[in-house]
């Protein structure tokens, strides 16, 4: 799971930046469209809308610990389900 920038924006609503997932198992890869002006909520329900809630939270997340993941990201992720988020360090 990585984010994708730097792309020129395109079509009718101008996305810019958009998040790339590839599920290993399935060798699927998902790619979902946003906007550089989004908040990490924005981007964390993207992802609970797109990926979790058709095919279920992911038993191993892969991420480069970019600091627009850790730690608000995830922690609005979980706040989308009501649970606490506990960073490994």
């Amino acid at each position: 799971m990585d984010w994708v920038t730097g792309i020129v924006p395109g079509g009718k609503k101008n996305f810019n930046p958009f998040l790339v997932i590839v599920d290993r198992y399935s060798k699927s890869v998902r790619c979902l469209q946003c906007h550089k002006e989004d908040t990490t909520m924005d981007k964390a329900l993207l992802l609970w809308n797109n990926i979790i809630s058709t095919c279920g939270v992911p038993k191993i997340i892969i991420s480069d610990r970019d600091p627009n993941f850790i730690p608000e990201f995830w922690t609005n992720l979980y706040d989308c389900h009501n649970h606490n988020f506990d960073p490994p360090s």
